[in-house]
């Protein structure tokens, strides 16, 4: 599914900073792992990286068997539209929305018809337990229901791959292990392989396999 061979990153600025040196991470379809690092060590850049959201000075990343640094901006949207699904700390929930219309978005943008946007929307905030809430506006919700949201817009237009960075950063730890258990679940069913960025071992121990990202490598813990 997902291919990340010899990657490095660096910004420049006053000082050359260096993120990542040689970062190599397989992923298997349906597969869902862990990156774990302190804040700053690179994991939001890892992930912008494989979303094609950034480049890298050297290395290879490929989804599907196909390598996105040979694609154009156009043919990157494409792929993040199509294939890909994201869950952020922030929520990232549009204000003015619906919490149905902000589910629903992924599909409108792919042109889905009015009929079938309507019923897989549905049935996504039926399986994130938020049908009741479907005509309510964002400001109405608590943090976790808005990233049960969060995790209903990611899925709801069935993506190989999604990414979620930090996604209990905002939440009680109650709440936090209630939407990482959603979040395993949904990618389960929907046969979805993820990665997930974190600081928290307990959220890690939720996926398949963990990686350590430091500033010298990444290895996979036990």
């Amino acid at each position: 599914m997902l291919s990340v061979r010899g990657v490095f990153k660096s910004y420049d600025g006053p000082r050359k900073r260096v993120v990542l040196t040689g970062v190599n991470l397989e992923l298997a379809s349906g597969e869902y792992v862990a990156i774990m690092g302190e804040s700053g060590i690179g994991k939001s850049t890892l992930l912008n990286l494989i979303a094609g959201l950034e480049r890298p000075d050297a290395g290879s990343i490929e989804i599907g068997g196909a390598d996105i640094s040979t694609l154009d901006d156009d043919a990157l949207t494409r792929l993040r539209g199509e294939q890909m699904g994201f869950v952020f700390q922030a929520f990232h929930i549009l204000p003015y929305l619906s919490v149905f219309q902000n589910v629903e978005l992924p599909l409108r943008l792919q042109h889905v018809s009015e009929s079938d946007a309507r019923s897989r929307t549905l049935q996504m905030l039926e399986a994130v337990r938020l049908a009741d809430r479907a005509s309510d506006m964002p400001r109405e919700l608590s943090g976790g229901e808005l990233q049960r949201v969060a995790i209903a817009r990611a899925l709801v237009h069935r993506p190989k791959l999604v990414l979620a960075d930090e996604p209990t950063g905002n939440l009680d730890a109650d709440t936090a292990r209630q939407v990482l258990d959603l979040l395993r679940t949904q990618l389960r069913e929907n046969g979805a392989s993820g990665i997930l960025a974190t600081h928290s071992r307990a959220a890690a121990d939720t996926t398949d396999r963990i990686y350590l990202l430091t500033s010298a490598a990444i290895r996979e813990l036990d």
